[in-house]
């Protein structure tokens, strides 16, 4: 399955470009889950999330909805990521198993100053659990430095089934090479002027990638960052495209 997303569920501008007037804060979650297929969530990079509010916001959306969760920042952007291994446990012990079948690939990303080194992301990858409690979890890491096109860190990552991040930015190396048993991308070049983010030609581009990345296992694709006022629009427009 390829499901597509976007960054959160509460941002001012899609008052006017997403949201109908005046719909209530409490409603935003259940009317964006109404309208795409995956949310990623960010909040729990900057701040510790409860276990009541994971469960809360399965609740509010449909049976067949994923969330990702975003790993915080002390457990991933760290002079030396090994010295991570309690931020990592803390962090699958706040109740992000609340989420239930609804969780989907926990998001790693990377600072941009964090250079390739074998050994320190052989041991940081020790440190990811393979379940929370009975389910199996998907991780998917995004990188932000050029040394990581290295060949040896995409064998690394394949053989310990994680997904490098497919990232389309202007400042960050473009990696799309599926590297796991499912794929994960962001798209982050939305533009204002674009009434659907991305060109219609892009999006096309994209929806064969993504249809191509299906072969092997599910998609996640994520309109974020860019015009953020646009990733909804830009989302629709492509799950349409995916429907034909």
């Amino acid at each position: 399955m390829i499901r597509v997303g976007i960054g959160g569920w509460s941002f001012e501008p899609w008052n006017e470009t997403f949201y109908p007037k005046g719909l209530a804060a409490t409603k935003q979650l259940e009317y964006a889950a109404s309208k795409v297929t995956a949310i990623e969530i960010n909040a729990t990079f900057y701040r510790t999330q409860s276990a009541a509010s994971f469960k809360k916001w399965a609740a509010a959306t449909p049976d067949n909805f994923m969330f990702s969760v975003k790993a915080p920042r002390a457990a991933v952007q760290r002079k030396d990521l090994r010295e991570a291994k309690d931020s990592i446990e803390w962090f699958f012990n706040s109740g992000v198993g609340e989420l239930g079948t609804k969780l989907g690939p926990i998001f790693w990303q990377m600072a941009p100053y964090k250079k390739f080194d074998a050994a320190e992301m052989n041991a940081y990858f020790d440190m990811l659990p393979e379940k929370l409690g009975k389910q199996k979890l998907q991780h998917a890491l995004e990188v932000r430095h050029a040394s990581f096109t290295d060949a040896a860190f995409l064998k690394l990552a394949r053989e310990r089934n994680i997904a490098v991040v497919t990232v389309e930015s202007e400042k960050h190396p473009l990696i799309v090479e599926p590297t796991a048993d499912f794929a994960y991308a962001r798209l982050e070049l939305t533009q204002a002027h674009e009434p659907t983010g991305y060109p219609k030609a892009a999006l096309r581009k994209w929806a064969k990638t993504a249809r191509d990345w299906e072969k092997k296992g599910d998609v996640f694709l994520y309109f974020i960052s860019g015009a953020k006022e646009r990733n909804p629009a830009g989302a629709m427009a492509m799950l349409e495209i995916l429907k034909a």
